[in-house]
């Protein structure tokens, strides 16, 4: 169940694992999910790239660099998957 089904009486939270749902993200995926992790990374200054929907090298990049300074070690570096999805939604706002 995502966030946008919740009725008016539910919220999501870290625990329930609604939170941290989404598509594992990884180098040459395109598209609106990729676009939110780019403006998430640039809200902790980690990405200064377009928000194009691109996940290339310079994302890839900026993700590795979150995942190794958080200490997440059950998403493989440089994909974006639930432990880091977690994390990063976490401590920024939905663009």
């Amino acid at each position: 169940m995502s966030a946008a089904t919740l009725t008016a009486t539910e919220t999501a939270s870290p625990d329930d694992g609604r939170y941290a749902d989404g598509p594992v993200l990884r180098r040459g995926d395109r598209g609106p999910e990729v676009v939110e992790l780019q403006l998430r990374l640039r809200q902790l200054y980690l990405y200064n790239g377009d928000a194009n929907g691109n996940f290339n090298g310079q994302v890839e990049d900026a993700l590795r660099n979150y995942q190794w300074a958080r200490g997440v070690r059950s998403d493989e570096l440089g994909v974006y998957g639930p432990e880091t999805r977690r994390m990063l939604e976490s401590e920024t706002r939905e663009p």
